[in-house]
């Protein structure tokens, strides 16, 4: 909770920080990759940085979490930094690296905002700063607990022992521990970040989804080329594309994420457009190879069937479940018409039971236009949960 003599500074300067909130996060990715470009190099994703999507998504969880700090006052955090805090464990962010943060957060503030920043205004934002921080810290210090490794040491190398073309654009690859110990456990739904050295020295990482489910020998991620469409191409999965090959070793993190599956007997829905099949793949092989018998619902969309990356795996997945159902839609159907609608994905024809649970996965604005659906006929938005690929621009959107 924010003290109270702090309530007041920030209700009444948060208008003015929310509005300054983008050239802040500008100012401040500047000045901490001026002082520390290793940064920007080994640990910040550079893609995310020249598309400007990762300063949008700091200056929105700022300013929502502020806002909840004024709205919600005895109402915990840990749910809104949930996702966070997973993404920063994977990529083994420490909390010292807070401390860093903090000092160039600051004088960003400070600098966009000028002679309005008085002694006081500081000291309120920066009681806001470390509240959101040492929450942080404190969900991370449990997730690496939970794993069984100090803060930050998540690294494990990995080998490929196989892989697949699954579309044009989309390739699996099956990992083994290089060093002999079993894969770490996790729940369907999850990923690890995956470390690689580029050409020019720096070593960048990217989170994908575990795309099989649980309790084999081997892990498997699916990694998607992105094509920039007038921007740069993805450097690590172009990378990955280019030169991961069997018998090749990876350095991987061990498995995050807080999408995970949810184990009970009533109804799911599982959506996803595009590369979004991943995590949903894992769920469904989860659920064939416990035996499920709770009903199932199937709802995925893609440009073309032959854009659908592990299509044939995910009608194999649907009928070995004896109460689920797949709806299909591709924007251009070709000859597959038959056994999909056209266009976007439309769940208004779609029954949904009462105590429904819904996993999301795929573009923001598929995840945004089936949640929406989704609440005005009636579920609950604590029963909808998703997964963002890249930088959460959804938070404090919803």
């Amino acid at each position: 909770m924010l003290s109270e003599q702090s309530v007041p500074v920030v209700r009444a300067t948060l208008p003015a920080v929310g509005a300054a909130i983008g050239d802040i996060a500008d100012v401040f990715y500047r000045k901490l990759f001026d002082a520390h470009p290793d940064l920007l190099r080994n640990l910040f994703n550079r893609g995310n940085q020249a598309n400007g999507e990762q300063q949008r998504a700091l200056a929105g969880s700022i300013a929502a979490f502020a806002g909840m700090l004024l709205e919600h006052p005895d109402e915990r955090a840990d749910v809104m930094l949930s996702r966070i805090s997973h993404k920063h464990a994977s990529l083994g962010i420490t909390p010292d690296q807070y401390t860093i943060v903090h000092e160039n957060i600051m004088a960003a503030i400070v600098d966009v905002l000028g002679d309005a920043v008085t002694p006081e205004v500081a000291r309120a934002w920066d009681e806001v700063y470390w509240l959101m921080a040492n929450a942080l810290i404190a969900l991370e210090a449990r997730l690496y607990a939970e794993t069984g490794v100090e803060a930050g040491d998540v690294w494990r190398p990995m080998e490929i022992v196989d892989r697949v073309e699954e579309s044009a654009d989309a390739v699996s690859l099956v990992l083994r521990p290089a060093d002999d110990r079993a894969p770490a456990p996790f729940r369907p739904g999850q990923y690890i970040g995956v470390q690689v050295e580029l050409p020019d020295g720096a070593r960048q990482i990217r989170q994908y989804s575990l795309s099989a489910a649980p309790g084999r020998p081997d892990l498997r991620i699916t990694v998607k080329r992105v094509r920039g469409g007038g921007l740069p191409d993805g450097e690590v999965s172009s990378w990955l594309h280019a030169n991961a090959r069997k018998g090749d070793v990876l350095t991987t993190s061990a498995p995050f994420g807080d999408l995970g599956l949810v184990e009970h007997d009533g109804p799911l829905l599982l959506a996803s457009a595009g590369i979004g099949v991943t995590p949903m793949l894992a769920m469904l092989d989860h659920l064939a190879a416990a035996g499920a018998t709770r009903p199932v619902t199937v709802v995925h969309a893609d440009r073309t069937p032959d854009d659908h990356a592990h299509r044939q795996e995910q009608f194999d997945l649907v009928r070995a479940l004896p109460d689920a159902r797949l709806h299909l839609w591709y924007e251009e159907p070709g000859d597959r018409a038959t056994e999909a609608s056209t266009g976007r994905a439309d769940l208004s024809g779609i029954d949904l039971p009462e105590n429904l649970t819904v996993y999301l996965c795929g573009p923001v604005p598929f995840m945004r236009a089936v949640r929406g659906d989704l609440l005005r006929r009636g579920v609950p938005a604590e029963a909808v949960h998703y997964e963002v690929f890249g930088p959460d621009l959804w938070l404090g959107q919803q």
